[in-house]
């Protein structure tokens, strides 16, 4: 061993430590979207996958923190070093990734517990040995006697960036260059490269002075005192909050403001940013910047609450975002301040991690299955009040005495009139988003011109919290629907006129129950939204049932409110399938809608992801296969493969046809399906014509329809409106081991369509 480190043994302990603890954050947060996108297809690419992978990562840190934590407490230097070598080289033979035998196929319910299950079986080892790197590499950092050994989160910081970075280039860099089965393969390969790494760090730590670490200690901790449990605890709260706030943000700009693909890359990337921020050694915004912004973050998540998400989608899809930032760097730089002493290093570590997955658990687990709405949002928001560290004096003492009757008082005022109706309800009804940001607006003056207690500030907070609920922003009457594949709304039109079935601003279908002169509509409810008899699935179905000559036998993948089973003919036989039994529940009851009780009473879908089910139907059995999984901004991608469609054309009758909605704010979808038509030897006709009608809930549609031969389509081929569509050679055919969103989402920002 050596007696005293060297200027270029110092610069090398830096250089392999940080390359170690840069590269298994790499891996760490690359291995995330990559394998949640291998379990996307078993569940209808849900959204809700992706927040119940991160209460996985998450409380598989925390076990990695802890079991880091209990190694570094055993006596010698050797042990940990073996026995974390040993962990890594056992892990990296379970490699590549794969989903474990015996879970291919989901339950009929509980879906969460399934795919924790899942993830644990398939990825648990690897992903556990990764994620106690950091705090372990650190500590071994400590005791190298290195001179930043004393304070060495700095380190936390290059973690973090090897975070951020993996996660923006997965969508930008690796899904669209590379196959699932190629990125797995070079994920591997990086997990060997950090094992070489982390055994030359056991190395350095091996051959470093055995004193090295008390030198360090007796400079700057050695006499630290041991953190007390209330501010362990404050680190856990201080964990927690945003944490949960960045499930909950995700969650709720995916389902009431716009659920466009890859939103949940932007929050994260955000999150990660704030840790590289704060632990630097001169972090770039200064913490009482970000604690005098935070306030002010708070008050604007309010007002674009109680603004909406319709009026401009990417100025709310920003601010939300901007002041979630703000906040994560109000909590994360107080975590960063009161940090201890780095001897208790992992503690502090396994504080964070617990505190991350408590509010995980929260945003992810529990509030889906207790609200009907996304009510994990606000609650997290006013917590995030209370993560202001305690003030000093407040200005004003003694009228700052009288606020707690003045704000129950004011509660009393905003809050009664929503149980009444009358003038009074229509004037706060009208002036909401103004009276609702001016009590936010005050809780951030609280803060600021006051410096009020932080109790005082989350009370106003959740008035306005309130009062945003007690006077929703929806145009006439709303109830919610929650289930694991997402939050669902039944708008009824102020009017009563219609009954709209919702997910953000994406109108699934819609019926109407009353006439212009509102009296009733009577009898068999007509279809409309995307399904009227003059768009495209309209002319679809009417140009072959007429090539037929006979009644069809159709099948439908997605159910909605149940538009299309009033579209069906005497004699035809339509089955349905549809993944979420609560979007069935919501179309069979009678006071939502009422297509299913008038057109087909006897309904029996077909529950289950759609690739997995569909492919158990006899071979050649339908006329007409309609995939209406597109209607959705968050899309199925198995659905739209080349392997999808080559399962379609197998269960299509010898004339058939399949009609794709594809309908989208964000992606541009036909040329992908023109792609894997073509790659199956199938003729595309694209449909796309503005209905001009939106305003009677009849919308304009993208539809493609594909067939073997020009016959099978019937009309359609000679039609104006419809345009017989090479595939495009320079595209990239979609399978289910390659996919590129980003580049349809470029397609449709290319075309200049919102």
């Amino acid at each position: 061993m050596t007696s005293e480190p060297t200027a270029s043994r110092n610069r090398l302990v830096l250089v392999v430590y940080t390359a170690a603890i840069f590269v298994s954050a790499l891996l760490l947060f690359s291995v995330q979207p990559l394998f949640t996108k291998m379990v996307l297809p078993r569940l209808g690419g849900s959204p809700a996958v992706w927040s119940v992978a991160m209460v996985f990562f998450q409380s598989l840190l925390l076990g990695g923190y802890a079991y880091a934590h209990l190694l570094m407490k055993l006596n010698g230097r050797i042990v940990p070093v073996v026995v974390h070598l040993v962990l890594l080289v056992v892990a990296l033979v379970t490699l590549p990734l794969a989903i474990r035998s015996g879970w291919g196929e989901p339950p009929t319910s509980g879906y969460a517990v399934w795919l924790l299950g899942l993830f644990a079986v398939s990825i648990g080892l690897p992903f556990f040995a990764l994620a106690a790197n950091n705090p372990l590499l650190q500590a071994w950092f400590v005791r190298t006697g290195h001179p930043n050994g004393p304070d060495p989160y700095f380190l936390y910081a290059s973690s973090n960036i090897g975070s951020f970075l993996a996660l923006l280039s997965y969508p930008v860099l690796l899904e669209p260059m590379f196959t699932l089965r190629t990125q797995n393969l070079i994920w591997t390969g990086g997990y060997g490269l950090l094992i070489v790494l982390i055994a030359g760090c056991g190395v350095l730590l091996l051959r470093s002075p055995a004193n090295a670490a008390a030198l360090n200690m007796q400079v700057d901790d050695a006499n630290a005192p041991a953190p007390s449990s209330p501010l362990r605890a404050r680190w856990i709260f201080l964990a927690a909050v945003p944490s949960g706030l960045l499930i909950a943000v995700t969650a709720h700009i995916s389902t009431d403001v716009a659920a466009a693909p890859l939103l949940w890359v932007l929050p994260l990337s955000l999150y990660l940013l704030t840790w590289v921020l704060v632990f630097q050694s001169r972090p770039l915004l200064p913490h009482k910047w970000m604690l005098r912004a935070q306030p002010l973050a708070i008050a604007g998540v309010v007002i674009l609450l109680a603004v909406g998400g319709e009026q401009n989608l990417l100025l709310t899809l920003g601010g939300h975002q901007l002041c979630f930032f703000i906040i994560a760097m109000a909590c994360h730089g107080e975590l960063a301040r009161t940090r201890p002493a780095a001897k208790y290093l992992t503690g502090f570590y396994v504080a964070l991690s617990f505190g991350g997955m408590v509010g995980g658990l929260f945003a992810g687990l529990i509030a889906p299955f207790t609200f009907s709405w996304v009510a994990e949002y606000p609650i997290l928001l006013a917590l995030a009040a209370l993560c202001r560290p305690p003030g000093g004096a407040e200005r004003l003492p003694r009228w700052s005495a009288w606020y707690w009757p003045f704000l129950a008082v004011l509660a009393v005022a905003l809050i009664a009139p929503s149980y009444s109706a009358g003038d009074i309800f229509n004037w706060f009804d009208v002036h909401r988003v103004w009276v609702i940001g001016a009590v936010g607006v005050l809780s951030a003056l609280l803060a600021l011109a006051l410096n009020a207690n932080r109790w005082k500030i989350f009370a106003t907070v959740v008035v306005a919290l309130v009062v945003l609920r007690a006077y929703p922003s929806d145009d006439g009457r709303v109830e919610t629907v929650r289930s694991f594949f997402g939050v669902h709304k039944i708008v009824v039109t102020a009017n009563g006129q219609y009954h709209v079935l919702m997910h953000g601003t994406t109108i699934h279908g819609a019926e109407k129950f009353k006439n212009d002169d509102g009296t009733p509509v009577a009898g068999t409810p007509e279809p409309i939204s995307y399904y009227h008899k003059d768009g495209g699935i309209g002319r679809a179905i009417s140009a072959i049932r007429e090539r037929k000559g006979a009644p069809l036998k159709v099948a439908v993948i997605g159910l909605g409110s149940g538009t299309l089973t009033c579209a069906s003919a005497p004699g035809e036989d339509w089955r349905f399938f549809e993944i979420d039994q609560s979007m069935v529940d919501t179309a069979r009851d009678p006071k939502y809608f009422t297509y299913i009780q008038n057109c087909e009473p006897n309904l029996k879908p077909v529950i289950g992801d759609a690739r997995l089910t569909f492919a158990k139907e006899p071979d050649g059995a339908y006329d007409l296969i309609i995939v209406d999984a597109y209607s959705s901004d968050a899309i199925p991608i198995h659905l739209a493969t080349e392997e999808a469609m080559a399962i379609y054309k197998e269960k299509l009758a010898p004339q058939g046809a399949v009609v794709m909605h594809v309908s989208n704010r964000h992606l541009e979808l036909a040329s992908v399906v023109v792609g894997i038509a073509d790659a199956n030897d199938m003729k595309s006709w694209v449909y796309s014509e503005d209905s001009g009608r939106d305003n009677e809930y009849i919308f304009s549609t993208s539809v493609v329809v594909s067939a073997r031969e020009e016959e099978d389509v019937g009309k359609l081929a000679s039609s104006d409106v419809w345009t017989e569509t090479e595939a495009d050679e320079k595209q990239r055919v979609w399978t289910d081991d390659y996919s590129n969103v980003l580049g349809a989402v470029y397609r449709r920002l290319r075309d200049g369509e919102q």
